[in-house]
């Protein structure tokens, strides 16, 4: 199973055991507020999800949970997404108790320098909803540049920040 870590957390795959934690993570309305994105209904609707969730065996990528190493203890989840060969984006999901506390920052760049150092990916997409200010904060500390606004996935006007490999 693919993992990546960083100095506190391992970044890996997904696993039919972390259902649990990701209907907890998606049921909580301060975390979902900017995605878009429905609750799970049950966490057997997370174990579905887990267990159709095949971006790993088709691109090599995916969303990884966040496991912070002292704890042994998941928190969240980032990772990178491939839209069907046409963009690369960024995504990410942390428990609350863990907002601002650079855990978000500390796995996304890890996840970017995977994109960018084994995938040879030379473009990394973020996309945020205007009033979602924590996140275009960590899109600009990684050094995600503002490109425009579009309507992405029901969200009306997010905004596309994007991030060159040099």
């Amino acid at each position: 199973m693919f993992s990546l870590e960083t100095k506190r957390l391992l970044l890996r795959e997904f696993q039919p055991s972390d259902a649990e934690f990701l209907f907890k993570l998606n049921k909580n309305p301060n975390i979902l507020k900017y995605t878009g994105d429905p609750p799970f209904q049950s966490v057997e609707a997370a174990k579905t999800f887990i267990k159709n969730y095949n971006d790993y065996k088709l691109y090599g990528v995916g969303r990884w949970l966040m496991v912070e190493k002292n704890s042994n203890s998941p928190i969240g989840w980032c990772g990178l997404k491939n839209h069907n060969n046409q963009f690369i984006d960024l995504g990410f999901r942390v428990l609350e108790t863990y907002w601002n506390k650079g855990y978000t920052t500390e796995a996304a760049k890890a996840c970017i320098a995977y994109g960018f150092s084994k995938l040879n990916y030379s473009e990394i997409v973020g996309r945020t909803m205007k009033e979602n200010i924590a996140s275009q904060k960590v899109l600009e500390k990684l050094g995600f540049q503002f490109s425009h606004f579009q309507n992405v996935d029901g969200l009306h006007e997010a905004m596309i920040y994007k991030l060159q490999n040099d």
